[in-house]
């Protein structure tokens, strides 16, 4: 029996199709509809409020040039032709799954980056929904939300940035705290055994703190979390296992999982020399096998992926999941 978690996602108001991708639904339409990102603001006009209306009643109705050029705001006509645009191409796609891929791979052209995040969410929500392994699903919370590391007792956390920003503002608030001078993430508990099973519950509030070196080790549940998405997207399957270092002078490709670590691959690729203090902030690194290599093109068939992940210069993990998609080396068409 599948876990109840992610309920932010909005899974629950989208159907699948045969093969268990996500299927739009007029009810997901409207929970998007009602996100505060597009809701009109108080100075918003009244063609824009008419719009908005409109489209919360019938979330598939066309809307045209002319009406968006109505609005009063050039902000919000840019807001609104990108959220037709998209909302466009999700309803003419078979799933959300395919939205997502086709999109990636187009580079998301006129798709704001929020709206990328969130697919992500949903579509990893619908990717795990088989997956009880409470370390799996907080490392999968990487793919759609920035982390802030903290380096601690020789060994690296991840907690959501989001919640060490807002533990972060209440300590400011209160000149106790202020005093007290303790780190955000100290006061959110780490992802241990004991509480695991707490994971569930909490699973909302992206509140639990992600050990990459603890035991169970969070980079092997990281590595995990990473084969269930490519094989999710792909079809294909795939193993992925952590490494302290790569010791392979015949290396054929890597993927960057985030900008910096992409930036860093690339250096190293050309054979360039890499500063100490951008080396530092590795602090990931896994290589990737393929269980079937028919589809992988020919160069990479018999050698591994090797995956690189980097910390940015403040701290923060920001990866990017497809780069899953249009980085690995399958064929065309996969």
């Amino acid at each position: 029996m599948s876990k109840h978690f992610w309920a932010s996602s909005g899974h629950v108001l989208l159907e699948h199709d045969a093969a268990g991708g996500l299927v739009v639904t007029d009810e997901y339409l409207k929970a998007y509809l009602a996100r505060k990102e597009l809701m009109p603001p108080p100075e918003a006009c009244d063609a824009e409020r008419a719009l908005h209306a409109r489209l919360l009643d019938d979330p598939r109705s066309a809307v045209t040039e002319a009406e968006i050029m109505a609005l009063a705001d050039a902000d919000a006509q840019e807001n609104w032709r990108f959220m037709v645009g998209f909302r466009d191409r999700l309803v003419a796609s078979p799933s959300l799954e395919a939205a997502y891929m086709s999109l990636t791979r187009e580079g998301w052209k006129g798709v704001p980056p929020l709206f990328m995040l969130q697919m992500a969410h949903v579509i990893a929500r619908n990717a795990f929904d088989a997956c009880d392994d409470p370390f799996v699903v907080r490392a999968a919370e990487c793919l759609f939300r920035s982390q802030r590391v903290t380096v601690q007792d020789n060994t690296i956390l991840l907690a959501d940035s989001d919640i060490v920003e807002m533990h972060e503002e209440e300590r400011h608030a209160s000149p106790l705290l202020s005093m007290m001078g303790e780190a955000a993430s100290k006061k959110l508990d780490v992802l241990k055994p004991a509480n695991a099973e707490g994971y569930w519950q909490r699973s909302d509030a992206f509140d639990m703190v992600l050990d990459l070196g603890g035991q169970p080790s969070g980079r092997a549940a990281l590595a995990s979390a990473m084969a269930i998405w490519i094989g999710h997207l792909h079809g294909t399957e795939v193993h992925i296992e952590a490494l302290d270092r790569i010791e392979d002078g015949d290396w054929r490709w890597f993927v960057g999982l985030d900008a910096d670590a992409t930036r860093i691959g690339n250096a190293l690729w050309a054979g360039k020399a890499v500063p100490p203090d951008l080396m530092a902030r590795v602090i990931g690194l896994f290589r990737l096998t393929f269980s079937e290599t028919s589809r992988v093109s020919g160069e990479a068939r018999d050698k591994p992926v090797y995956l690189l992940m980097a910390m940015t210069e403040d701290r923060h993990l920001r990866l990017k999941p497809h780069n899953l998609v249009t980085g690995l080396p399958l064929q065309a068409g996969h």
